[in-house]
């Protein structure tokens, strides 16, 4: 079953793989008309259309329909006119059509037996049907006439809906689709490519969680990262890609050996001292007590792994209803233990660090058992390598960008920042970790062209803000 926030984020990735929009249009109309002809005689048919892709869908097919049946019995009606046809391609296909066009839904343009296809919403829509739309749907459902809604019944998830006696989807079900509502499913294969369904692609740019413009400081996420000690570098990367993500507050919860070090790489940063020089048990209150001001914590960038340090790791798990991304020393103490965790966590493992925390079953494949170990957990992995592997048990995605200049210390620490980010601004691991892998490689293809092999991770943080704009 398809959500309905995948579909652009399909056909996107399935123009990148090439399979351009034009053609999808024309695989799904040819399907439609396909399963039209084969379920009914030839009768009258009135294609309902809408100014979208929907409405390009029904165009396409009503061309194939007209070349077999009598053109006479074929028309097409504009819910709001050419004029507002806001598809390109649909236009396209519109300008094809050597059928009748009509003004209004009537008595002269809808006989008794005439098929109506509906083809005026596509997927996504929520709230209240408005008119123009609602009072076309009012009569669609009110006629006796068989009704064969396009991809979608008009209107699912919203107030009001289509109710047809059949659906002919594309590639899958969608989601919320049922007999009750969507009559009778016939799915019809449009030619996606494989690796636009089970590959990232700049179609995940969709599940970006945008800002409301009435949102206020706080509400577009507000991150803890807990690191440092040993290190002070890796916590500030992921700070920055935070920042650079769209992240409104990044903490930093940091030793205060560190404390003046890390405060110094920006202003931006709200920095935590901890007493020591280590994350240690001491700490656990502190940190379980900031963490309930935000919206996600990472934990593990620069950390070390000393026994105390680990045995915090594993009690801010324990404890943590935060969303969690536990990346770099902070996997060490969850290598082979039954650890459980209880709020919606992501592990960022490289293919050397999965290894340690997963027990191999004999020529089982590494993927086979990440997806086993999300599964087990309740998690969500992104095991990083040359192609990055993201599952959450159920579902998967492979991540083919990046290049071998991305092997630069610190890049993992960026990754981290970017996904950190994404889940702090309200997405699920497994939706956080597509995006962000994606990102951050398409970040660093970018920076890869100016830098070649002297490329940093600043780099490809700075390339993070040129992504907006597609």
């Amino acid at each position: 079953m398809l959500p309905f926030e995948e579909v652009p984020v399909m056909d996107r990735n399935s123009e990148y793989r090439g399979k351009p929009p034009k053609e999808l249009m024309e695989n799904a109309g040819r399907g439609l008309a396909e399963e039209i002809m084969e379920r009914y005689d030839e009768r009258p048919i009135l294609f309902i259309c809408g100014t979208g892709n929907n409405g390009g869908d029904a165009y396409v097919a009503a061309r194939y329909v007209s070349e077999k049946w009598d053109t006479k019995n074929v028309k097409v009606y504009l819910i709001k006119g050419l004029e507002n046809v806001r598809s390109e391609i649909a236009r396209e296909n519109l300008e094809k059509l050597n059928c009748e066009i009509v003004e209004e839904i009537d008595r002269s343009s809808i006989e008794e037996g005439t098929i109506l296809v509906d083809a005026l919403l596509g997927t996504g829509i929520k709230g209240e049907i408005r008119e123009p739309y609602r009072g076309v749907m009012e009569k669609i459902n009110g006629s006796s006439n068989p009704v064969v809604s396009v991809d979608v019944p008009s209107g699912l998830g919203a107030d009001y809906s289509v109710k047809p006696d059949v659906t002919v989807t594309f590639q899958d079900i969608k989601e919320g689709m049922s007999e009750e509502n969507s009559g009778d499913i016939a799915i019809k294969d449009i030619g996606v490519p494989q690796k636009a369904l089970d590959h990232t692609g700049p179609g995940e740019m969709f599940l970006y969680p945008r800002p409301d413009s009435e949102s206020h400081k706080g509400e577009n996420g507000e991150l803890l990262i807990v690191g440092g000690g040993p290190y002070t570098g890796a916590p500030v990367l992921a700070a920055k890609a935070a920042y650079r993500t769209g992240a409104d507050l990044v903490h930093l919860a940091v030793p205060e050996s560190v404390f003046d070090v890390v405060a110094g790489f920006s202003p931006n940063f709200i920095v935590h001292p901890l007493k020591g020089d280590r994350l240690s048990e001491k700490h656990v209150d502190e940190i379980i007590e900031l963490s309930r001001r935000c919206d996600t914590i990472i934990i593990g960038p620069g950390l070390g792994s000393e026994d105390r340090t680990m045995n915090a790791v594993k009690e801010i798990i324990k404890r943590s209803d935060t969303p969690l991304l536990i990346d770099a020393d902070g996997l060490k103490a969850c290598k082979k233990e039954d650890i459980e965790f209880n709020t919606d966590a992501l592990l960022t493992p490289h293919r050397g660090e999965f290894e340690m925390l997963s027990d191999p079953k004999e020529n089982e494949r590494y993927h086979k058992r990440a997806d086993r170990y999300a599964e087990d957990h309740q998690v969500t992995l992104l095991v990083k390598g040359k192609k990055d592997y993201i599952t959450d048990g159920d579902n998967y995605k492979w991540n083919d960008f990046g290049n071998e200049a991305m092997t630069v210390g610190g890049t993992g620490d960026t990754l981290a920042g970017v996904v950190g980010a994404l889940m702090s601004k309200g997405l699920g691991s497994y939706k956080a970790a597509r995006l962000g892998a994606y990102m951050t490689c398409e970040a660093g293809d970018k920076a890869f062209k100016d830098y070649r092999w002297g490329l940093m991770p600043e780099d490809i943080i700075e390339k993070l803000v040129t992504l907006y704009q597609d």
